[in-house]
């Protein structure tokens, strides 16, 4: 009998981190243990200085080693050169350091840390390692999930580099930033699990902003989204990012990205999300 019910409560809160896959920042909680997750990123922003669009295809591997631990690594690839160019990469890894559970609800907290390397031109104030600057970005994750409702918020510094080989960071830039974000994620389907193979449904706003810390320009985007999750392993996202506030130079700030997501679960062996 604690067999079943511990096995009930492993799938039960896998089934409540679905809703915390946030589509422009991460949550607290990590890739099952022992699981691989590919996301093919994709984003196509509007310039907004000159016509045409900026397209980015960012493809990212996620591995978790624990339950606690888990590993990134990203490529990524742009046509600002009116081609498509491999501009760089990143790694990451992210460590959950606290979590308490109860039946209809969870909270997590996690750090995590990122390092990119770029070799584009630097064209905006804005700090972004992951996929424009070489860099590198530490900060904090607290994610609560309240039955239907998830709320993840995440703060952090970022430190942007010269991009080798050719491009240095301008010096009247400011070359390090806070970054802020809020999350909501909210089921709206199914009403009621009648099997894990059911089409899960997320509704999600999201706020991004960042503060240059040398000069205090900052900016306020907003990212309404829905989220398809298939047979609880597959994925897709649709967002569109828009700017609320800015006062540093952003050139290309509204966009829409489109994700596909997918999950291989135990593929060194098993592992649950009790491990």
């Amino acid at each position: 009998m604690k067999k079943i019910v511990f096995v009930f409560l492993v799938i039960f809160s896998q089934r409540l981190s679905a809703q915390e896959l946030f589509v422009i920042t991460d949550p607290a909680s990590n890739v099952p243990a022992k699981s691989l997750s590919v996301n093919l990123m994709q984003s196509m922003f509007q310039e907004k200085f000159v016509s045409g669009y900026n397209y980015h295809f960012m493809p990212e591997v996620t591995y978790g080693l624990n339950k606690n631990l888990m590993v990134r690594t990203s490529a990524f690839v742009s046509n600002r050169s009116n081609k498509l160019y491999v501009e760089g990469g990143s790694f990451m890894a992210k460590y959950r350091f606290y979590s308490t559970d109860d039946l209809n609800s969870h909270f997590r907290m996690a750090a995590y840390g990122r390092y990119s390397f770029n070799r584009a031109d630097i064209h905006q104030e804005q700090i972004e390692i992951l996929g424009h600057n070489t860099g590198y970005e530490a900060g904090i994750i607290a994610t609560m999930l309240i039955k239907k409702l998830a709320i993840s918020s995440s703060l952090s510094y970022e430190q942007a580099l010269n991009n080798r080989p050719d491009h240095d960071f301008p010096a009247y830039f400011g070359n390090n930033a806070t970054n802020y974000t809020l999350s909501f994620g909210r089921l709206l389907y199914p009403k009621k699990y009648k099997n894990f193979k059911q089409t899960n449904i997320n509704l999600m706003l999201e706020f991004a902003g960042q503060t240059i810390n040398e000069n205090g320009k900052s900016f306020l985007d907003i990212t309404p989204a829905v989220q398809f999750i298939f047979n609880s392993q597959a994925r897709i996202d649709l967002a569109y990012r828009r700017e609320i506030y800015s006062s540093m130079l952003r050139t290309a700030p509204n966009g829409v990205y489109l994700n596909l997501y997918y999950t291989f679960f135990n593929v060194t062996g098993k592992g649950t999300a009790k491990e």
